[in-house]
């Protein structure tokens, strides 16, 4: 059995590092996929290459025996099925690459199935929860404003955590209360803020962001104390802060917080294919994850209303 390589100690040679490169600059020109995006392709095929290194195979020589061996030892390590799933979908893309450059003339994964996956529920907040996050930041210091309006901004846009920390200025129109949203693939979307949020966000550009900035230049909506882009991590670890002071008992991250928006939508009567355009989906079938919220609706008001109930 094989085991899988530490990544720390293993380099790869230069023809595997220019083969997956090769690849992500495809990816990068024809589809438009983020950087976090072609990081995480990128871990899968370093990943896969370290792995068939172990018995003197590369990327370009493996066999469908190698990837099914590989598979098997990632079911073996308990990945999830999701997570293998991710693998595969990235390593069939690499070798369908190969093949349309004529680089391979037999793909090793064309016959390999993709593990079976059960939809799971995605991890929410009820609306008290979230109405008790909203009221925790101290609104009288510049940073707290700042937090207040990025978590009013995050849940009443449904926005992923860089859509989020990369806004700028000029994405925000406050006079006709809609955020400009670049996604995933640069795909542009329109989405409303609400007036709570609206009002929140007027305030910070007011009083929070001049004190933050400190007189020094920056397009971006939410400067770190340093008048800079704010990281992932960062807002990750002041949502937390403000969960703990709200009492939030739950597991928390920015990505909560857009599940939450598309529940509390769903739970108030919208349409599932408003709530895709709204979140940015290019799919119906990534939206459908909430599904189950929506059947617990139509439950609960055939129990309310109907006379057989």
């Amino acid at each position: 059995m094989k085991t899988n390589p530490d990544t720390h100690s293993e380099k790869l040679p230069p023809s595997e590092i220019l083969a997956i490169d090769q690849f992500l600059d495809a990816l990068w020109m024809e589809k438009g996929l983020s950087q976090n995006t072609l990081a995480s392709y990128r871990r899968d095929l370093v990943s896969l290459a370290l792995w068939l290194a172990r018995s003197t195979q590369t990327l370009l020589s493996a066999s469908e025996a190698d990837i099914k061996e590989c598979l098997a030892w990632r079911y073996q390590a308990q990945y999830s099925a999701r997570s293998t799933a991710r693998f595969l979908s990235c390593i069939r893309g690499f070798y369908a690459y190969q093949l349309r450059e004529n680089i391979l003339q037999h793909d090793p994964v064309a016959k390999v199935s993709n593990p079976k996956l059960v939809p799971a529920a995605p991890k929410s907040l009820g609306e008290a929860d979230v109405e008790a996050l909203l009221a925790a930041p101290d609104c009288s210091d510049p940073i707290g404003l700042r937090d207040k309006a990025m978590i009013e901004v995050l849940y009443a846009a449904g926005l992923r955590v860089t859509e989020l920390v990369s806004l700028t200025v000029a994405q925000i129109n406050l006079r006709q209360g809609v955020v400009r949203v670049m996604g995933k693939g640069s795909k542009e979307r329109l989405v409303p803020l609400g007036e709570e949020a609206l009002s929140w966000l007027q305030r910070y550009l007011q009083e929070s962001r001049p004190v933050l900035l400190n007189g020094k230049p920056a397009d971006v909506l939410f400067p770190s104390k340093r008048a800079q882009m704010m990281t992932r991590q960062t807002f990750w670890h002041r949502l937390k802060f403000w969960a703990q002071q709200a009492n939030i008992q739950k597991d928390l991250s920015p990505h909560t917080l857009r599940h939450a928006f598309a529940t509390h939508l769903l739970n108030h009567g919208a349409d599932l294919r408003v709530v895709q355009l709204l979140l940015g989906h290019s799919d119906l079938s990534t939206t459908q994850i909430y599904t189950h919220v929506a059947k617990q609706r139509l439950k609960d008001l055939h129990s309310a209303h109907h006379p057989r109930a």
